[in-house]
């Protein structure tokens, strides 16, 4: 599904972010994405949607590579992304906020004008109730938790009808128990709809409770590749450091 090769990106005045990095990506795949601050999560997955765009190196998704506007667009419109600051407009309702995730399907025009078809607002509304706030749905997004917003976020993500879903650590802001209920929720969307799922994450018990697969990430580079049962104690301290919290 997708394909990365020998990917790197680079910024003015810093060291590599990506060094030289590959990895396939399989259909129906749940991967965390683990590694500190720093260490090139965010910008791997960023390139692989090309919001930011990798110094060089290959992105193939779904047998395309992705290099010209025409390819980043088509790709952008099967793959879902699901922000740490949730990026949702606060002024708008939850459903308006989900909507959003129909744009790339709607008429121009009516798109521009905030007008959708009633087709988009069912998928909108039936994304909303798979994340559980259909009591929400007309309540403007300031007015809930941060736990809610990220479930705005993920369903506006899935009104797209992804078949990649790029999670830029969801549960960074959110407690222990809110966390989890999130992860759940990406969990079950992985499982019932088979959407290949990466999650970036830092907390490594998390990651080895809800991952099947665990990719790490150390100074730009792929350090990391395996199964979640299949992972060392010696590996998980050359990532993390000999101190890593459980």
């Amino acid at each position: 599904m997708l394909e990365i090769r020998n990917l790197s990106k680079s910024f003015k005045n810093a060291p590599w972010a990506l060094n030289n990095v590959s990895l396939s990506v399989q259909e129906g795949d749940f991967i965390m994405l683990l590694g500190l601050s720093g260490s090139g999560k965010t910008t791997l997955l960023r390139c692989i949607n090309f919001l930011q765009r990798p110094t060089s190196g290959y992105v193939s998704f779904n047998g395309r590579e992705i290099r010209d506007k025409k390819s980043i667009i088509s790709a952008r419109k099967k793959m879902g992304m699901v922000f740490q600051n949730f990026n949702l407009i606060e002024q708008l309702t939850v459903l308006q906020n989900v909507l959003c995730g129909r744009l790339s399907y709607a008429n121009k025009l009516l798109s521009c004008l905030k007008m959708f078809s009633e087709e988009d607002i069912d998928i909108a509304l039936d994304c909303i109730k798979q994340v559980g706030l259909e009591d929400k749905a007309y309540t403007k997004t300031m007015h809930l938790s941060g736990g809610q917003r990220q479930r705005v976020g993920i369903a506006r993500a899935l009104a797209q009808r992804p078949v990649l879903l790029l999670a830029d650590e969801p549960v960074a802001s959110l407690d222990p128990r809110t966390s989890r209920q999130v992860l759940e929720i990406l969990k079950e969307i992985n499982k019932s709809y088979r959407i290949t799922t990466v999650v970036s994450n830092h907390n490594l018990s998390l990651a080895l409770e809800y991952g099947t697969r665990i990719v790490g990430l150390k100074n730009g580079e792929l350090v990391l590749d395996k199964k979640r049962d299949q992972i060392t104690n010696s590996e998980i301290s050359a990532l993390y450091g000999s101190n890593h919290e459980e």
